[in-house]
């Protein structure tokens, strides 16, 4: 029991507690922001060779292996009856996710797509806000998350008139964005909050997998696919470093600390993915950048700040 101003609050002892980003969590947030910030570069940058459904499908098909390997070798049962209804509801939201990823990529930019993608902490932090004791925002937290979200809109924006399709792109990675942060609540509100993340991670990844590729199978593009070096470089890297390591990363984190506060540090994702379109794709920068990228990490600040006032004790 905590009491605060004549405020009485009953904390379940059973429950686990997440804790603020430390500077482990910080670390590995960069990584996973790196690795997602150069995801998007990595399937734009092949998709004439094979495309971003059928590149989906089969890296999740192959991750979805090794993390079963990888289960039976650590002697994690991945089968939970009681569970199984939860895990296809994670993994229906996961394969919107990426299916919308896909989708969209086909009209928009790396960029763009990564900056509507990033929109799915914002949806998580607000319905976290709303259902999961521990996750609620101050008023300077949700400033950080407007002040982030304005950024990197700002940073981001085409100076030029958009095309109708690459507004269709774009509509398709809020969309991406919207699945993305209600997969995170539907997590954190079931019994999977506390599965192991090799669990999670595979329902994801099984259903991703069930749907994707039959749907490529379908439209030809399995059988369009040309395999060249840069290809097999990309896949790779999808593979190991996105599907299978950085989806275990992500639930690792999200077991441990609040996942609000994980979320908003994300947003250093899509500058990443301009730095590297910058580097790989010699897409131009501007000082919208420069600017966009200051309100971010402002944002963020705010957004991380601690919660607790002089005299809370809990």
């Amino acid at each position: 029991m905590v009491g605060n101003n004549n405020t009485v609050i009953y904390i379940d002892p059973a429950l686990p507690m997440r804790q603020s980003l430390d500077a482990r969590a910080a670390a590995l947030m960069l990584l996973f922001c790196l690795a997602l910030g150069v995801q998007q570069v990595a399937i734009k940058a092949v998709a004439q060779e094979i495309s971003p459904l059928a590149q989906i499908g089969v890296r999740s098909a192959i991750a979805a292996l090794l993390v079963v390997a990888v289960a039976r070798w650590r002697h994690i049962p991945l089968w939970v009856p009681d569970q199984f209804l939860h895990g296809l509801v994670l993994g229906i939201g996961f394969t919107l996710e990426f299916g919308f990823v896909a989708l969209g990529l086909n009209y928009t930019y790396a960029a763009h797509m990564s900056v509507f993608l990033y929109t799915g902490p914002v949806f998580a932090a607000i319905g976290l806000h709303l259902f999961v004791a521990g996750e609620q925002l101050a008023p300077r937290h949700w400033l950080g998350i407007a002040l982030a979200f304005a950024g990197m809109v700002f940073a981001l924006a085409p100076s030029a008139d958009v095309s109708a399709a690459v507004l269709l792109g774009d509509a398709l990675g809020v969309a991406a964005g919207l699945a993305w942060g209600s997969t995170t609540i539907a997590l954190r509100t079931s019994v999977l909050s506390e599965a192991p993340p090799l669990r999670t991670v595979a329902y994801q990844l099984i259903v991703a997998s069930a749907v994707l590729l039959p749907a490529s199978a379908y439209l030809g593009d399995l059988a369009a696919i040309h395999m060249t070096g840069l290809v097999w470089a990309s896949m790779t890297f999808q593979t190991l470093a996105v599907s299978f390591g950085v989806l275990l990363l992500w639930f690792w984190l999200l077991r441990r600390y609040l996942a609000s506060r994980l979320g908003v540090f994300a947003f250093l994702s899509p500058i990443i993915c301009v730095v590297f379109g910058v580097m790989l794709m010699k897409d131009p920068i501007s000082i919208r950048f420069a600017l966009g990228g200051l309100a971010i990490l402002l944002g963020m600040l705010l957004v991380n700040s601690p919660t607790h006032k002089r005299g809370d004790s809990g």
